[in-house]
Parts: structure tokens; C-alpha cells; sequence
């Protein structure tokens, strides 16, 4: 997740946006010489501001947080107060000449945390501005500089504050002196940005110097291996995606260690929770997705008022490329399948050009999810190379410019030689979701081997979307065939010559195409329970005082994201209800039964409180568990612990657990242990042409960094 995270920031962005596209106006360039003292004790800030506004530009308005009062003390013009919103007060600036003004203020910025419910379970915390003595976290919304939301900026920042404190804004810096009482942080950025940020706190800073800038790591306590980590990771990042797509256009990038959990990334530097940082896979992870952001949504700036193209594409190229890289790019977009069918209905689907950020799971898998999937299928219609070039073409035209997806499609319409008009069209403003099937495959022995023929079929009530459809054939002799089939209409035949004869037909095994997945293609995850909108948490009658208690908390907390589902005991019900998702919690719930009934894949011995599963047995005693089954159509979640103390952990965690069928965690964090899924069926997209039925691999695929390599 990149820089915008409230709604206000959004409304904020949307008042004036800068306008994107060819022949669009360019937006004003603002230069701010900024003299900050900040106060963390008494959580004031007071500044000067010396403005440089473009010749010509009589009068402007800016927004500043209420009550810093605003004074011109240098300079000949008029300031007049004309409006506000929310904690914010809106000013005119009337210029009398071309010279730059100097405004002062001051006064308190210390807005609280506030919990943003996203769905079951799924609580982030943000806030407004806050200087505080645990730290400094201001952004244009703050209202910390005198901001114009449809301009753009580069600034001097020179930032007062206590000894032993350190500033972290954008570009080149810090140059850090010290000064009667404290120290003096200064940052410099010359490329025009769309907002300036300031970040302190009484950080140890470790640095390394890079190819494409330096790597910086702030930390709030000393962890040199920890920075290390990181320092690496971030020369590697850089070099990958300077190679893809063009040069880095920082002068350093810096992991900032936040005082709450937040995951955010800044031109040039990412704020990153203190639990978040510790976890080993972030590296991995969402690490590069944030650095990949200087390049998408730091780097070229997003035009909200079409759409937010950037969260999908840095999704993409970082953590599907990763995955991609390790041989699980086909499991990664199955998963953004099953988010997507999980969380998304009707009610809340919307079109590509409406999304401007995430607020819930069901926007994730649209704004992320569904415009990776666009990209990947249109990464397959023209081809690796022209697909990357197109990238570079994006990003060496735009950077630093506002951009929407009439820009994105200008470049790939430019390298590819193709009209993409209508495939933008319906994948950016039209809701929905496209269903396929295969029909009337058969093989016909011919006098020059055989011919294999059948039919691909939309079926979804709404018009056809366009779609190329992937065929794998596998023949008898080991070998592999592969085909793609346009689809434009109601259906599609196909016909294929054969030297020898086929075993089995899979339409896009592979899941290169933004569809609705069929049964049998994806066991079912977690994110069935947590993506409703409805259901029922049963909480066991007899499970010792302190578990019960635990299980009530873990209910309530998950009911406040969904309010939607119900909580009550399990002693009120003669029998579980069928019309609804149900989690059943506790080792002693009276419908255990229930779970298993019908089922071979696991089972429950509730009196020595053993769960059996493909991957061993887990006592209930040492593991807190989780699983979700279907029963016919109606998912059945489970999750048990043997201590009160491990379900706030899990409390917290599982949400984020969506796409696995059963987990098993240990100790009071808890840590996990075990994730798995269900096996696999075979299900309508896969046509079995023969009795035998060997285990059938896909062919495999270079990645797109093969591009570069």
C-alpha cells in the first residue's frame, strides 16, 4: 500500500486533480523553503515558509491545518481565510509581484489513532498528523505546509528538533547539524512532488551506498542485523526494477521504522510498523512492493479522478513477479481469483477507474487484484518484451507527471502497434466478472493423426468480455500442446491437427484470465468465512472461563468489521443452521460433529483434543488451529486454542490468512507452523480424453525478468 490511506487525503486529491493526458494542463509548481522547530513534548510545530509561486500566478489557494493561524512576514500580498473541511482551513494568497512570500505559523498538531475497520477481523490504525513524544508523522492531509492539492512541489526542509531526534522527509538528505538545545535535520528534493512529508523520531540510522542511491534504515532501537537485512534488500530491489523499467529517480531509499503498525510508502522511503519490519518474509514480501512504488504512484503520480492503475501494477511487477520468479505465478493469480470471488458481490464490485485506494478486501482484490489480472492478460496478448517496453515507455514519459489509464494504454498502444481501446474498456469501466466452459471436446482418429475439436463458451448473464482462452493439450507421447482460442462473443470453436492422440484438454489451467474460478480449480480458503457479509460465530457453553472469555473477545472483535453476522452460544442452537457461513470456536463447541461429518480429509478427536491432517497429527494441546470445509454449498470455519493469550494473536492474524483451508500456530504470539489447502478436483475446464490419467504438469514459463537477464 503506497501513500494514500484516509478518504480525506483522497477527497482532498479530488477537489482540483491535476489533469493527465495529452494536451492537458500542466499543474502549478510550487517551491517551499520550509524552517520547521517541532516540539514533540508539547506536540506544536512552528514554521516559515518561504513561497515561490509560477510568474504569472496572481492568486492562490492552499489548505493548513486549523488553528496555525497563518502570517505573512515577508513579502507584498493579501491572505484571506475562505472556507475549511474537516481539521483543515482553506486560504487565498493574493500576490502583489512576482516575489516570493514568506508566511509563519504555528500552533498543536496531535490527532489520535483511529481503528479503520476493513472487513472480519481486518483493523488498520491511521491518523490525521500526530507529533507526539513517541514520534512525528505529518502529510499533506496534516496540514503541516501550506498545500494545494492540485499542485505539485519541491521544497527545502530544514527541521528543528531534540537532541538525539532524527527528520526523514524525501530526496537527498540528511545533512544533520547540531545546534543550542538540539539538532537541525535538512532535506532537499528539486523534482516536482505531490506532497512533502515529514517523519522524526529519536532514530538509529544505518546507511549503505548504492548503484541507483543510497539505502538508509531508520530504526527506533539498535538492530544492526536487522538494518543490514534491509540495506541489502534494498540494493537488490533497486537494481531489479532500475534494470526493468528505468532508472531510480531518488537520491536514497529508506525503510522508516513507524511507533504503530502501519505499511505505507513515501517517495523515496516507506514507513513500515515495528512488528512488520521483525517479520521474516517481508523482505520478500510487501518490502519490494514498496520500493517498487518510487517508480508507480511516487515516481509517476496517479490521476484519482480516472483511477488508480498504480496499486495493480505495483502488485504485478513485485509481488506477482516474485512469485512468478519462484515458479508459483500461476497459484499467485488463483489466489487473486479466490480474494476476488470471496469478498467481491454485486453490491460492491465497481469499475477500474473508480477505485482510488483500499478501504476493505473487497476494494483490494478489485483495485489490486483485478487490474494485475489485466495487466498479465494483457502481458500474454503482445508478448514479454513489448510489454515491458511499453512499461518504460510509461515511465520515461511520465515521471514525475500526473498520469491516469488513457496514459497506460497510449504506451502500450504505442509499442505493441495495437488499438486497445476497447480491451481497456471493458476491463476499467465495467463491473463483473467473466464465467467460461468448455463444451463438445472430442478427438477424431484422421488418415494424418487427429484432429481435436470443441467449443469455449462465456456463460456469466452480462456481455461477452474479450478473451483469449488458453488451451493446454496433452498428448500421449509426453508431449505438450498449446493454443489460444479468441473469445469475443457467446463462444468460440476450436479445431487442432494432432500427431498423436490427446489425454486430457485443460482450458487456462494457469489462470492467466480475470474469470470466475469453477469447482474443483481452487479448495476453499478461510476468505470464504471472512469475505461474507452474513454469518454466525457460535462460542462454546462449556469451555473454561478464561477460553470462553478469549472466544467472546475474538467474536466481538471480528463482528465490529462485519457487522453483519451474529454471535451466540452454542447450548441456544438444537442444530447448526445451513443458510449462512458458521465459525465454530472451541474444542468443547457441541457441533464438532458437524465439521467433520462427510468428510475424509481431516478429522477431530474431541476427547484427547487431536486434529489428524495430510500434513500430521497436531494435538490441541500444544497448537492453536484453525480449518474451513465446505458442507455441500455452506462454509464451516473452526479454530481452537489451547490458552486464552494465543487468541488475541490469532484474533488479529487469521484475516490475513484468507487463501489456506487449515493452519496450525504455536506458543501465546502465536507463530505459525503449518498452512495448507485442500487437494484440488478436476472440474469443467479440464476434459479427460483417455482412461489413463497420469499427473499432468503445465508447461513451464520464464518469468519477466528473463526481459533483462
Amino acid at each position: 500500500m503506497f501513500k494514500v490511506f484516509e478518504f480525506l487525503r483522497v477527497a482532498l486529491l479530488l477537489l482540483a486533480a491535476p489533469a493527465a493526458g495529452a494536451g492537458a494542463e500542466p499543474p502549478v509548481l510550487v517551491g517551499h523553503a520550509l524552517d520547521v522547530h517541532i516540539d514533540p513534548e508539547h506536540g506544536t510545530i512552528a514554521a516559515s515558509d518561504r513561497i515561490s509561486l509560477p510568474e504569472g500566478l496572481a492568486s492562490w489557494e492552499f489548505f493548513l491545518h486549523r488553528g496555525l493561524d497563518p502570517q505573512i512576514l515577508a513579502g507584498t500580498a493579501k491572505l484571506m481565510r475562505i472556507g475549511g473541511q474537516d481539521h483543515l482551513e482553506r486560504f487565498r494568497l493574493v500576490g502583489e509581484g512576482a516575489a516570493p512570500i514568506t508566511l509563519s505559523y504555528a500552533g498543536h498538531i496531535r490527532h489520535r489513532l483511529d481503528d479503520l475497520h476493513e472487513g472480519m477481523g481486518r483493523v488498520r490504525q491511521s491518523s490525521q498528523g500526530i507529533i507526539s513524544e513517541e514520534g512525528v508523522v505529518l502529510d499533506g492531509v496534516s496540514g503541516w505546509y501550506p498545500r494545494d492539492p492540485e499542485a505539485l512541489q519541491r521544497f527545502d526542509l530544514r527541521v528543528q528538533l531534540p537532541s538525539g531526534w532524527l527528520a526523514v522527509s524525501q530526496g537527498a538528505g540528511p545533512v544533520v547539524s547540531a545546534t543550542d538545545g538540539g539538532v537541525r535535520v535538512t532535506w532537499r528534493e528539486d523534482q516536482p512532488q505531490d506532497d512533502i512529508y515529514l517523519i522524526a523520531a529519536p532514530f538509529e540510522r544505518y546507511a549503505k551506498a548504492t548503484a541507483n542511491g543510497e539505502a538508509q534504515v531508520y530504526l527506533r532501537r539498535a538492530d544492526p542485523e536487522l538494518a543490514q537485512g534491509y540495506l541489502a534488500a534494498t540494493d537488490r530491489y533497486l537494481d531489479l526494477y532500475s534494470a526493468l523499467i528505468g532508472p531510480y529517480p531518488y537520491a536514497k531509499f529508506a525503510l522508516v521504522e513507524n511507533f504503530w503498525e502501519t505499511g505505507l510508502g513515501m517517495p523515496s522511503f516507506t514507513l513500515l510498523g515495528p512488528r512488520v519490519i521483525r517479520l521474516p518474509f517481508i523482505l520478500d514480501t510487501s518490502y519490494p512492493h514498496e520500493v517498487l512504488h518510487n517508480w508507480w504512484g511516487n515516481g509517476v503520480y496517479v490521476d484519482y479522478g480516472t483511477g488508480n492503475w498504480s496499486e495493480g501494477l505495483t502488485a504485478y511487477l513485485a509481488d506477482h513477479l516474485l512469485a512468478e520468479q519462484r515458479g508459483r505465478g500461476s497459484a499467485y493469480r488463483r489466489d487473486s481469483l479466490r480474494a476476488y470471488a470471496d469478498y467481491v458481490r454485486e453490491a460492491n464490485d465497481f469499475p477500474l477507474r473508480d477505485f482510488r485506494g483500499r478501504h476493505g478486501s473487497a476494494s483490494q482484490a478489485i483495485g489490486y487484484g483485478k487490474t494485475l489480472m489485466m495487466l498479465h492478460m494483457l502481458r500474454r496478448a503482445i508478448g514479454d518484451e513489448t510489454f515491458v517496453a511499453a512499461l518504460r515507455r510509461f515511465y520515461r514519459e511520465h515521471l514525475f507527471r500526473v498520469a491516469g489509464f488513457d496514459d497506460l494504454r497510449n504506451a502500450f498502444e504505442a509499442e505493441s502497434g495495437r488499438e486497445l481501446h476497447d480491451f481497456f474498456r471493458n476491463w476499467t469501466e465495467r463491473t463483473g466478472v467473466p464465467e467460461i466452459a468448455l463444451s463438445d471436446v472430442h478427438i477424431e482418429k484422421t488418415a494424418k493423426g487427429y484432429l481435436l475439436r470443441g467449443r469455449v463458451m462465456q456463460t456469466q448473464k452480462a456481455d461477452p468480455f474479450p478473451l483469449l482462452v488458453p488451451l493446454v493439450v496433452y498428448l500421449e507421447d509426453g508431449g505438450v500442446l498449446e493454443h489460444q482460442v479468441s473469445l469475443n462473443d457467446r463462444s468460440s470453436d476450436f479445431e487442432l491437427a494432432l500427431p498423436t492422440a490427446a489425454i486430457r484438454v485443460d482450458a487456462d489451467p494457469q489462470f492467466d484470465l480475470f474469470r470466475a474460478l469453477v469447482p474443483g480449480e481452487s479448495p476453499i480458503g478461510l476468505s470464504a468465512l471472512f469475505g461474507s457479509q452474513t454469518g454466525l460465530i457460535l462460542l462454546p457453553a462449556h469451555a473454561p472461563a478464561e477460553l470462553a472469555a478469549g472466544y467472546r473477545r475474538m467474536a466481538e472483535a471480528w463482528r465490529k468489521g462485519s457487522p453483519g453476522w451474529e454471535i451466540a452460544m452454542d447450548s441456544k442452537l438444537e442444530k447448526l443452521p445451513n443458510d449462512r457461513p458458521v465459525w465454530l470456536l472451541g474444542w468443547s463447541n457441541r457441533f464438532l460433529d458437524d465439521l467433520v461429518a462427510g468428510q475424509t480429509a481431516f478429522s477431530l478427536d474431541a476427547e484427547p483434543r487431536l486434529l489428524r491432517l495430510p500434513d500430521g497429527d497436531y494435538p490441541g494441546g500444544d497448537y492453536s488451529l484453525a480449518i474451513v470445509r465446505k458442507r455441500r454449498a455452506q462454509p464451516i470455519g473452526w479454530v481452537a486454542s489451547p490458552t486464552a493469550q494465543a487468541l488475541t494473536g490469532l484474533t488479529r492474524k487469521l484475516p490475513h490468512y484468507g487463501k489456506y483451508s487449515y493452519l496450525a500456530f504455536a506458543g501465546e504470539e502465536p507463530t505459525n507452523r503449518l498452512e495448507g489447502r485442500w487437494p484440488v478436483q478436476d472440474s469443467i475446464l479440464r476434459v479427460w480424453l483417455s482412461d489413463r490419467r497420469p499427473d499432468l504438469v503445465p508447461p513451464a514459463r520464464s518469468p519477466l525478468t528473463a526481459v533483462i537477464d
